[in-house]
């Protein structure tokens, strides 16, 4: 069993980090350690069985047992992890089994509940608010306290919001009322994020956890070191691509840093990258892995889920984006590399990719499943459910593949569990049981069998414990969309959105803009896009933004509010690994980042961007020429702000020329009459006079090859 008293290599111990992510740390060697341990292991086959539907239960007993288990596995653990006092231990252990009997109880009464819903008896409303506290209390232990006062002040709104003045003022509710709401039924706490969190969101975490346990980090790291790690500052576009990969199964951005940091961070600089400037592209890149297709993050899957659009939709709009993202991240490193005179590491000391692929290939088959089945239509959950079975399929049958001495044989054993894989498409999730259940009892016989049930077994639990911070996210914030529901405030605040529009839409988007990077200071990207797109999605829609573009330009701001101070938890989650200020780092991050600031404003005035439809480009000269004269367009402007930003290009540049070149970009992104024009033309004239100027310098210096790199 993975259990250690102490926190894996790197993980954050600082005080700051530990605020962010009490879970950093893995099970403690202890009795109560290894009792959570096992918890966490019945927390994960419950998921799974209920989403292979091994166990039909109806869809709001599931969400009601998710949120018990949330309770009784995080709000012990913090205080086992934190090795408080035996009374505080006993309180949180008092707590926790308090939120698994409100989920028993909503199983035992689960009938009796739907016959008299709107009409609660008191006995309802007193579980409803024991449910209420302690979902507040598991909130504030595991993500601190900004959410939780956040979430009590809208649920305060709902038993006050009468006495307020207009435009706020509400008709007034009864607590019975606002706690039946809130506590019961679908639309608070129970509502469409716990629901997600309970269904695709627990598959695919579980999903990445077998995967980086099998072995998947280390074959992206090797396949990153082989294709970029002897280019000029290497280390650093090592860094880009295996985060990149890694969103790839991963959408946790601070879960990224934590993993490829470990190896990429210190990597950076030892070739000479600065700590603060390390950190910052790591923290960037990770948090990137939220918007990388074909998983994503978390917060995909509820956006597909409250769009009504299939999760292929979201993907297909995140796809443009997510590849200018991770280019600018890539373009900023170049140029760093260039302005210190940072060299690639020695080819001899580098894998190879294709080594590295050949031996690790079978792992990528689950991931081609998994994109292959989102995209010809299938559900998440379906899609979700079968990956994993595949991916557990593959781990449990290398030990006994090992073990058959003949070649041929081998063959016919993967043919044999491909065949019981293809089953599910037939005959449903039986055969694929039936395969797993074999593979585990020969696992069972032999001892490297053996360790590779204590791998997977391992995999559930830390499965577990890493969706506890998603889900505990996805039940409060439920509050918050309750209260919307309830009251309708969300109208409110978006009426007056769309008057700030009537004069300059630009306006508009950057207040929502400000309202996700503030939110994000206290509150994840999960809670943070849920909000601001109850509120802004419908009032920017009002403006004419299409509503798919509207939600990922706040799905976008989520994620860079991880990046920008005060908070900052990617950077500060690099902090301990970078040995440096995460404040520092956040700089270096928005300064790496750029282009997650400049695409989703250039998405909105051409959709075309996102792949969707509409604009008046579009209308102008076409579908496929707008997108290819926008991604032209949104690469320049890139490019440039690149250039402003590190300042340098093929050579050092003066504060003027980096003025000029911000100036380029700015008119590349600002989508107003002849803005396009001046900007194409400041770039090239820009690019001409630095090409001239590399020129001019070399043929005075010709002893020297390079006069300018040495320059700051």
């Amino acid at each position: 069993m993975t259990v250690s008293s102490e926190p894996r290599p790197g993980a954050m111990r600082d005080t700051e980090t530990e605020l962010h992510d009490p879970l950093s740390s893995g099970f403690p060697a202890t009795v109560e350690g290894r009792l959570l341990f096992w918890i966490a292991f019945v927390f994960s086959v419950f998921q799974i069985a209920t989403a292979a539907h091994l166990w039909d239960l109806p869809s709001q007993i599931v969400r009601a047992v998710h949120v018990g288990f949330l309770c009784l596995l995080g709000l012990p653990l913090v205080a086992v992890i934190k090795n408080e006092s035996r009374p505080v231990r006993t309180l949180f252990w008092l707590l926790g089994l308090i939120g698994a009997a409100v989920a028993a109880y909503q199983w035992w009464e689960y009938k009796a509940l739907i016959f008299r819903a709107g009409s609660p008896l008191p006995q309802d409303t007193v579980v409803g608010i024991v449910a209420l506290a302690v979902i507040f209390i598991a909130t504030w232990r595991i993500m601190g306290a900004a959410l939780p006062i956040i979430a009590g002040l809208f649920l305060a709104y709902c038993l006050f919001g009468e006495y307020l003045p207009a435009p706020f003022v509400t008709r007034g509710y009864g607590l019975d009322q606002v706690i039946d709401h809130m506590a019961f039924g679908t639309e608070g706490i129970y509502g469409t994020p716990i629901y997600v969190s309970s269904s695709y969101i627990f598959l695919f975490i579980l999903f990445g956890s077998f995967l980086e346990r099998a072995g998947m980090i280390q074959l992206f790291t090797d396949i990153s070191l082989g294709l970029v790690g002897s280019a000029k500052g290497g280390a650093a576009k090592v860094a880009v691509i295996s985060s990149a990969l890694m969103g790839t199964i991963s959408g946790s951005g601070v879960a990224n840093v934590v993993t490829t940091g470990q190896f990429t961070i210190p990597l950076m600089k030892r070739f000479g990258y600065r700590a603060a400037f390390a950190g910052g592209v790591e923290a960037t890149a990770s948090m990137g892995g939220q918007i990388m297709p074909p998983v994503m993050g978390a917060v995909a899957f509820i956006m597909a889920e409250t769009l009504d659009v299939p999760y292929a939709a979201v993907v297909q709009a995140a796809l443009i984006p997510a590849l200018l993202y991770f280019g600018s991240v890539f373009w900023m490193v170049h140029l760093e590399a260039g302005k210190r005179n940072l060299v690639g590491l020695s080819k001899a000391e580098l894998p190879s990719p294709l080594a590295a692929l050949k031996r690790g290939w079978y792992l990528l088959l689950p991931l081609g499943v998994l994109v292959w089945l989102l995209f010809t239509g299938y559900t998440p959950l379906y899609a979700g459910t079968i990956a994993l079975a595949l991916t557990g399929l593959l781990i449990l049958g290398s030990p006994l593949s090992a073990h058959i001495p003949v070649k041929a044989l081998r063959y016919v054993f993967w043919i044999a569990l491909g065949l019981a894989a293809a089953a599910f498409f037939q005959y449903g999730i039986l055969p694929v049981v039936a395969a797993l259940v074999v593979l585990v009892a020969v696992c069972a016989i032999f001892r490297g069998g053996r360790a590779t049930l204590a791998l997977t077994r391992d995999a559930l639990s830390e499965g577990a414990k890493t969706a506890l911070t998603v889900g505990i996210a996805c039940a409060i914030v439920g509050i918050i969309v309750g209260t919307m529901t309830l009251t309708g405030v969300a109208t409110t605040f978006g009426q007056f959105i769309v008057s700030v529009g009537d004069t300059s839409l630009f306006l508009s988007l950057v207040l929502t803009m400000v309202t996700c990077l503030i939110l994000g200071m206290g509150i994840p990207t999960i809670p943070n896009y849920i909000i601001t797109a109850s509120i802004a999605g419908p009032a920017l829609l009002a403006l004419g933004v299409p509503l798919i573009v509207g939600h990922m330009f706040v799905f976008y701001f989520g994620i860079l509010a991880d990046l920008t101070p005060p908070v900052a938890l990617a950077c500060f989650a690099a902090a301990p690994i970078a040995k440096t200020s995460g404040l520092k780092i956040s700089f270096q991050a928005i300064k790496v980042a750029t282009a997650g600031f400049v695409v989703p404003f250039m998405a909105v005035y051409t959709p075309a961007l996102m792949l969707q439809d509409g604009g008046p480009l579009a209308a102008e000269i076409g579908y496929w020429p707008a997108v290819a004269y926008i991604v032209v367009k949104a690469c320049l402007a890139i490019g440039l702000w690149g250039a402003a930003a590190i300042g340098y290009l093929l050579a050092p540049l003066r504060w003027w020329e980096r003025a000029v070149a911000a100036a380029g970009a700015f008119m590349l992104v600002a989508a107003l009459p002849v803005t396009d024009e001046l900007g194409f033309a400041i770039c090239a004239a820009f690019i001409a006079w630095h090409l001239f100027a590399v020129r001019r310098s070399a043929a005075a210096t010709p002893a020297a090859p390079s006069p300018l790199a040495a320059r700051d």
